[in-house]
């Protein structure tokens, strides 16, 4: 069996675009992955294109020594283009692998180590302002049986937050935890914000609303000042959704910088990387709970992660999706009692319609942390995509 054919797609998906690949062997049988990187999907399907030429040809079963070749030859090696494509290009090898041995891809991972893992919820919170905005949606989405909900009340501030925008701020964690009570997890979502003394003390006035955790409560880059900010917060401290490299997730560990790990496994470079980063945080008894907003691929991918992985504690997923996402794939993901399913069909257990793929093209989106239009991220004809039992 060779690799004959790499197809590329990028899909319209309004928060951002869908990248995803196609990659088919010489008999017909095929997998896809999925590298999407918000507001650089064009950079990565472009990557994927450069990568193409030392595909064609390989044995499809070979992925790590693929993943290691691309890695290899692509010369700067890393950063979230270059690992996002490489993310994808695995993702849709060991796809179809699964397919060809009729076996789920954990069973390439090492086997299942559980059966569901628990799901907290993004995108909840679509055009809410305010804080009885938030309440109100929190309400609703834990009554369709939502345990676990992320947002981030924080606006359009960055590094600085004001007396008025604090509290603000605040009343909206407030009115959340008031509105679902305290058998309901809270993640409070940073993304990347605030200067270390704005940071240290948004988290003790978080405290009393006992989130759950306190995620990328200052910019990515310093490490040294992230340990800062965890030694002085009453709050866990999430981070690693912008980090690539596993070195940078030895230095978060060794720095004691982290109490929760979030290695995107679209954007570290795939699955088996997202899995060595798990084991050097399980030597040190680290959980990992990876960024997971992206797209249906790769939420298969995570979820394949989740379930051989021993340290997976968290897996975080959209709860709703643009109305033409049941067009663009065929997937069966099943919500129970605040649990996503592990699926047991070969493969990634998802597909792709190309034809679909084709109807939706990708439009630019502009990033909406910074600009007050952070929580537009669904339309309004966005709809729920799981099943819940």
């Amino acid at each position: 069996m060779k690799i004959e054919t790499v197809k590329t797609f990028v899909v319209d998906a309004y928060r951002a675009n869908y990248v995803f690949v196609k990659i088919i062997a010489d008999d017909g049988t095929y997998g896809v992955g999925e590298g999407t990187v918000e507001h650089r999907e064009q950079a990565v399907a472009h990557a994927i294109g450069e990568f193409e030429p030392l595909l064609l040809g390989r044995d499809p079963f070979a992925t790590d020594a693929t993943v290691e070749l691309l890695s290899r030859d692509s010369y700067w090696r890393t950063g979230v283009v270059i690992r996002s494509a490489i993310a994808a290009i695995e993702a849709a090898l060991l796809d179809l692998k699964g397919k060809a041995l009729g076996v789920p891809v954990y069973e390439l991972l090492g086997g299942k180590q559980r059966d569901c893992v628990p799901v907290y919820g993004n995108a909840w919170f679509a055009g809410a302002r305010t804080a009885e905005d938030f309440a109100e949606k929190a309400r609703l989405i834990v009554a369709q049986g939502w345990r676990a909900l992320k947002w981030d009340p924080f606006g359009q501030n960055y590094l600085r937050l004001e007396r008025t925008e604090r509290m603000r701020a605040i009343g909206i964690v407030e009115a959340v935890r008031a509105a679902v009570g305290l058998d309901v997890e809270l993640m409070i979502e940073g993304h990347g914000r605030f200067d270390v003394s704005t940071a240290i003390s948004v988290a003790k006035d978080l405290a009393p609303f006992r989130p759950y955790w306190f995620e990328e409560p200052i910019p990515p880059e310093s490490i040294p000042a992230l340990a800062d900010v965890r030694s002085k917060s009453p709050v866990p401290i999430a981070a690693g959704e912008r980090y690539y490299e596993i070195q940078r997730f030895q230095e978060l560990i060794a720095a004691h910088a982290v109490d929760y790990l979030q290695p995107d496994v679209s954007h570290v470079g795939g699955l088996a990387e997202a899995r060595r980063i798990a084991a050097i945080a399980h030597a040190q008894y680290l959980p990992i709970c990876p960024h997971n907003p992206l797209g249906p691929i790769a939420n298969a991918m995570t979820l394949h992660v989740a379930a051989s992985t021993p340290n997976f504690a968290w897996l975080e997923t959209m709860v709703s999706d643009v109305s033409w996402r049941s067009e663009i794939v065929r997937e069966h993901v099943v919500i129970r009692d605040g649990h996503m399913v592990i699926p047991t069909t070969p493969g990634l257990g998802i597909d792709i319609n190309e034809d679909a793929c084709a109807e939706y093209p990708p439009k630019p989106y502009l990033l909406r942390h910074y600009n007050g239009s952070l929580t537009n991220i669904r339309p309004a004809a966005s709809v729920p995509f799981y099943q819940t039992a």
